[in-house]
């Protein structure tokens, strides 16, 4: 085996996403299934916790495995480091439920087996830990042995009561089914898929919050708000606007048509930067509305018409009102002028409640770049534009 193989982060690294993911999904549950609001926490008093009215009732411990689907024995190392961390946090008297979630399977006749929620003795489960703790030599399972027998008959009892294994749990990518099905309520089924993304979007990065803050719990609350604004943002007469990466290189955009443009008028390289910052949001926006199947036939054109018709008319009176003699100097200003009314004033929605103006910023550079520019802000943009694309050619 080679060393990155043996020392591969992929399994771990999957099993944090499995636990951020199957956080959302038991929360998702428990909100269909009840009506109190509750907390959830990821990583802080276990992989996933959850409390109401400030008590913590249930913990879940996660095991997710990639290649194999190892049975759940007595002296599996999956269970005895779950109960070892139950063990050395035990409270007594405590009704906190405790669940073990893998997508390995129980052995027959094992203690796990007697720890499901049906068939279940809790006494047989105890026995069979303890003569397992008493008599096993796995070094690794040690210290979790220790911590077992250091709690009273009673305490034992009573911890193992509160304790309940739930093998063949769906595995990363099944859980992601599961969401499916836990949204169908809010969006049509053709945008599931979709949906559903967005959700886990936002939930990883408000787990990445708590984390990195250790702000403590997430509030039911706050899935119930995404979750009523996305289903706005799918519904017919608006579109989803997507939190996007824009960590932009801006020179890799500055032999752009769009921004030669905005040079032929002289605007500054601050505006020309948040140019290229609306066209990329417009770009990266636009093209994941399409893949992701969001629009209607003939939509994205038919909006590009419209923003083209806005524009014609304000371009045309700036040329008639220059006349054909005009200074270099006044088409300039003019010029100026038409692309202030983009920055601040042009707002046309896609649809009635999709209304970011970077929408519609983006979209007007994009449709000024490109070999054939659809829109311009010099009265002579096409004939400039040109004259710069052939003295480019031949350097």
């Amino acid at each position: 085996m080679s060393n990155a193989g043996k020392y591969s982060a992929n399994e771990p690294a999957t099993g944090y996403l499995y636990q951020c993911r199957y956080a959302l999904l038991a929360s998702l549950r428990r909100m269909s299934e009840q009506d109190e609001d509750f907390l959830v926490s990821v990583e802080t008093l276990d992989d996933v916790a959850f409390e109401t009215q400030g008590q913590p009732t249930e913990v879940l411990q996660l095991k997710h495995h990639v290649k194999h689907a190892a049975n759940l024995t007595d002296a599996s190392v999956d269970l005895w480091k779950t109960l070892r961390i139950w063990c050395e946090r035990y409270t007594s008297n405590s009704e906190q439920l405790h669940y073990l979630i893998t997508t390995s399977s129980i052995s027959d006749g094992s203690a796990a087996s007697f720890l499901t929620a049906e068939d279940r003795s809790v006494a047989v489960a105890v026995g069979r830990l303890l003569q397992t703790a008493r008599s096993s030599t796995n070094a690794t399972n040690k210290p979790a042995y220790a911590a077992f027998l250091a709690l009273s008959d009673e305490d034992r009892e009573d911890l193992i009561g509160h304790v309940y294994v739930i093998d063949g749990s769906p595995d990363i990518t099944e859980v992601f089914d599961g969401l499916r099905k836990e949204v169908r309520w809010a969006v049509a089924s053709q945008f599931r898929d979709s949906f559903v993304q967005r959700l886990e979007g936002w939930w990883f990065r408000r787990v990445v919050a708590q984390l990195v803050t250790k702000s403590g719990s997430i509030l039911s609350q706050e899935i119930d708000s995404e979750m009523n604004d996305l289903r706005e943002q799918f519904k017919d007469d608006n579109l989803p606007i997507d939190v996007l990466d824009l960590d932009i290189e801006h020179n890799a955009f500055l032999d752009e048509q769009f921004v030669h443009q905005l040079k032929l008028i002289d605007v500054g390289n601050r505006r020309i930067r948040i140019a290229i910052r609306e066209y990329f949001r417009a770009f990266e926006q636009r093209s994941r509305w399409v893949r992701e199947d969001l629009l209607h036939v003939g939509e994205l054109d038919k909006y590009e018409r419209r923003l083209i018709e806005e524009w014609e008319i304000l371009f045309e009176r700036m040329r008639e009102k220059l006349g054909e003699d005009a200074a270099e100097e006044r088409m300039k200003e003019a010029a100026q002028a038409l692309y202030q009314w983009v920055e601040s004033e042009a707002n046309f929605p896609i649809r009635p409640r999709c209304d970011e103006p970077f929408v519609t910023r983006g979209t007007y550079h994009i449709l000024a770049n490109g070999p054939d520019p659809r829109v311009g802000w010099h009265p002579d943009f096409l004939d400039r534009l040109k004259v710069l694309l052939e003295s480019e050619a031949g350097e």
